[in-house]
């Protein structure tokens, strides 16, 4: 009657687990109940999938209980990686030159990344707006950030996305 539970990355090997346990296996007419709290542990902290949880805690009690042995339930669940973000950068405006090719100013700064963990943010980013249309508060897409260090597999990051303005081209008239 249990299920494990996923979870994002957090560097701990903490479970849990939804449902409700139920006894399988006693003899009618005997009393033997279920209790206890039950503890769920993943055996590591990283990223994967169908990793296994260990149950601690639970007990028999009533009057056969002495009668019985219990299997403490082995679930799994999921770890997903944490989300990070990049920030501290603004779009640059520009003029019009007929491309999407934008830039940005400041120093990215890779955020959410847990303490006592080796995550470095690098890549080389490009920055593009949609369209080269002329236009106020135009969406910047960004790739080519990338993750590394000793932790970075249980990270992903959320590439930034900033806002900028593409203004008219000046002409001049000789």
């Amino acid at each position: 009657g249990l299920i494990g539970s996923n979870k994002a990355y957090d560097r701990t090997t903490t479970a849990a687990a939804t449902g409700t346990a139920v006894l399988s296996g006693v003899i009618s007419g005997d009393t033997v109940t279920l209790g206890g709290t039950p503890v769920y542990a993943f055996a590591d902290a990283a990223v994967g999938t169908g990793k296994a949880i260990s149950t601690t805690g639970l007990s028999l009690s009533g009057a056969q209980a002495a009668n019985y042995s219990i299997t403490q339930p082995s679930l799994m669940a999921n770890i997903t990686a944490k989300a990070l973000t990049v920030s501290g950068l603004i779009g640059s405006n520009k003029a019009y030159d007929r491309t999407t090719t934008a830039a940005a100013t400041g120093t990215a700064v890779l955020s959410g990344v847990i303490s006592g963990d080796t995550v470095i943010l690098g890549g080389t980013p490009v920055y593009a707006f949609a369209d080269a249309a002329v236009g106020n508060g135009k969406a910047i897409s960004t790739t080519g950030y990338s993750l590394s260090g000793a932790q970075a597999a249980n990270y992903s990051i959320t590439q930034p996305s900033l806002m900028a303005n593409i203004t008219a081209k000046a002409l001049t008239v000789s």
